[in-house]
């Protein structure tokens, strides 16, 4: 006798075998009920979040079956055959709508905007599970990473000015090409020592997407701007990293900041924005050269940019780290990349022990390819930008990228830290760790925090 799991149901099934487990169970229910009759999770007692947790479990644990089993039929559910191409955000808000239950609806994230995130449920934990099992399909896993390199709707609204123009100003990012077809992307969040957020998140990849469709742009430089910043004030700065205090308050979503920014703009740095034009029958993604000037430091998601870029320039005082033990998240995809760069030993003296490099120090040239004095950046930029100028260099760089980083190999490292990445962000050590580096100085540093 079959059951509603057991079952292999055609893809106009899919949604009735779920509603039939989901029932049989009870689990859904169960976590409903108990939910409405306990406090904000921050005020909880000691057996209610155990109670919470219990609850929560079976219900992750009869997600997680269904999706292992029906993942392909579900997306393709979703995506009505893989003929339309929803964003991770739309994605999940028609899941929600499509299967009741098996991701959180846009209105119970909503109700939880504005907390922090210590009195979060932790819903995004289910989304986790859901994009786990997508990511992990080779036939939907492959369809939703081809949909998240494709521009923007944004940038496609801003393209016809900046190709007219040369210039955008964005909150976050300024872009400029000039007559030498250099794109030049320039940070400039100097009230937080471009310190990431969804804001930087959505400016990045319309910048990126811009850089990668202006057809007079041939390669592309990012580099950070001045600050005004009292400790930095005048002074060219990288990146702080994630923005500690946005994840306190509970604004720094699982989609909409950490896995947009993989799956989006630094994806396509790596691999180019994908186009359906009928010229581009040789390759279907558009792609540049990219070269990343580092003054200051370039700390947490700052360097973990670095690992994509085809030259990385980096000032002689420079700095590089990536603090994810102290902070309690996963560093994006630099456990996945930065290996390769530094070989294993020093990635895990990096990563799990929180060891800066200097660009001074000889451990730095596995990680820049070049290191010159702060005064001499600017003309160091120039020459390294001309150096990429070069029509054989776009195909080789293809090739390089093709051996070092297989899709397939991204696609599996990403299902995984969909939900474990999740999982960190409502972790008891990282909402303590966040409250503790959130009551520090605003501006500083992730390296030069307590």
């Amino acid at each position: 006798m079959t059951t509603a799991l057991t079952a292999r149901p055609l893809h106009h099934d899919v949604r009735q075998a779920w509603q039939q487990l989901a029932t049989a169970s009870g689990a859904l229910d169960h976590v409903e009920h108990l939910l409405a009759t306990l406090p904000a999770p921050g005020a909880r007692t000691e057996h209610q979040r155990a109670e919470a947790a219990s609850a929560h479990a079976s219900a992750r644990a009869l997600r997680t079956r269904f999706l292992d089993r029906y993942a392909d039929a579900v997306y393709d559910r979703l995506t009505i055959g893989r003929t339309l191409r929803p964003r991770l955000d739309a994605l999940l808000d028609t899941a929600a709508e499509t299967f009741p239950g098996l991701v959180p609806t846009a209105g119970l994230l909503a109700a939880e905007t504005g907390r922090a995130q210590a009195n979060k449920e932790g819903h995004e934990i289910d989304q986790g599970i859901f994009l786990r099992a997508v990511l992990r399909s080779p036939t939907a896993g492959e369809h939703l990473l081809d949909t998240m390199l494709r521009p923007t709707d944004r940038a496609l609204r801003m393209l016809p000015d900046f190709t007219r123009t040369g210039t955008v100003q964005l909150e976050a990012v300024r872009l400029e090409r000039r007559a030498d077809g250099v794109a030049r992307l320039t940070m400039c969040r100097d009230d937080c020592l471009n310190a990431e957020d969804v804001r930087q998140v959505d400016d990045m990849e319309t910048a990126v997407d811009l850089a990668l469709l202006d057809p007079a742009t041939r390669v592309a430089l990012l580099r950070g701007g001045p600050m005004s910043h009292p400790r930095h004030r005048g002074r060219r700065v990288f990146s702080a990293g994630i923005n500690l205090k946005s994840l306190s308050s509970g604004g720094i979503p699982l989609t909409g900041f950490l896995l947009r920014r993989e799956l989006g703009y630094i994806h396509k740095i790596l691999r180019g924005v994908r186009t359906d034009h009928p010229d581009d029958w040789h390759t279907p993604h558009i792609e540049k050269p990219w070269v990343a000037a580092v003054d200051g430091f370039a700390i947490g998601g700052g360097m973990q940019l670095l690992l994509v870029f085809d030259h990385v320039l980096a000032a002689s005082d420079a700095y590089f780290s990536l603090p994810a033990a102290k902070e309690g998240i996963i560093p994006g995809a630099a456990d996945f990349r930065l290996g390769r760069c530094t070989g294993p030993r020093l990635a895990r003296q990096i990563v799990l022990g929180g060891r800066r490099i200097r660009a001074s120090e000889p451990d730095a040239r596995l990680l820049v390819d070049e290191v010159v004095e702060p005064e001499e950046m600017d003309a160091a930029a120039e020459r390294a930008v001309a150096r990429l100028a070069n029509d054989a260099v776009l195909a080789n760089r293809r090739m390089l990228n093709l051996a070092d980083e297989p899709r397939d190999a991204f696609r599996a490292y990403m299902a995984e830290f969909a939900l474990q990445q999740a999982l960190r962000l409502h972790s008891a050590d990282v909402l303590d760790k966040a409250g503790r580096f959130a009551a520090a100085a605003p501006d500083t540093p992730h390296s030069e925090r307590s």
